[in-house]
């Protein structure tokens, strides 16, 4: 009769301790700790009176576990996603030359929409916000048509393909040489160049 019970906790024990595997898997929980409490005697869970009632405190203690380091894990790669946007000026995830720009003016350059507007008006006339817009006739290129194109380099190497790169270079110039797009895009209609 003494046999029955021994058999069912190693039973158990042999469970928890799977189940301590399985969960230590888990990039939310310490690997080390989970192993610790599966080999731990069942006293250790909890106080109850059966099996039943010290599997379910071991449970409740490992989801509690994982919740807080769920939670914790979401909290830092939010912060770390804010950081990444405040270091770039616009999310990541866009990828609309147009709503980048959007963005970058906005957080950048505390630029409206009606600046945006402008600005769009420029662009609409260079390279219509194609990155990869050539001018025949100069070495003009890109979305803000950089003279010559070689010059947005110092926004990064890959000027010639990437749309933020050129976005960048372009307020950056125009931030420069006129204070607002507003105000480039008002030398652009009287000169017809910017």
């Amino acid at each position: 009769m003494y046999a029955a019970p021994v058999a069912k906790r190693r039973g158990m024990r042999a469970g928890l301790a799977v189940l301590g595997a399985l969960i230590a898997f888990s990039p939310a929980l310490p690997a080390g700790d989970l192993a610790l409490a599966a080999a731990a005697p069942l006293s250790a869970f909890g106080s109850g009176s059966s099996d039943a009632e010290d599997l379910a405190a071991y449970r409740n203690a490992l989801l509690s576990k994982q919740t807080v380091a769920i939670e914790v894990t979401n909290a830092n790669i939010k912060a770390l996603y804010e950081q990444r946007v405040q270091e770039l000026g616009y999310e990541p995830s866009v990828t609309d030359p147009r709503e980048i720009a959007r963005q970058i003016m906005a957080n950048k350059y505390s630029w409206d929409e009606r600046q945006f507007s402008c600005y769009d008006s420029i662009i609409m006339r260079e390279s219509r916000w194609i990155v990869t817009a050539d001018n025949p006739h100069s070495s003009a290129y890109g979305i803000p048509q950089a003279l010559p194109g070689k010059r947005m380099a110092a926004f990064g190497a890959d000027w010639r393909t990437n749309p933020v790169t050129q976005i960048r270079w372009g307020l950056d110039y125009v931030s420069d040489r006129y204070g607002t797009p507003c105000s480039a895009w008002s030398f652009k209609r009287s000169h017809g160049w910017y």
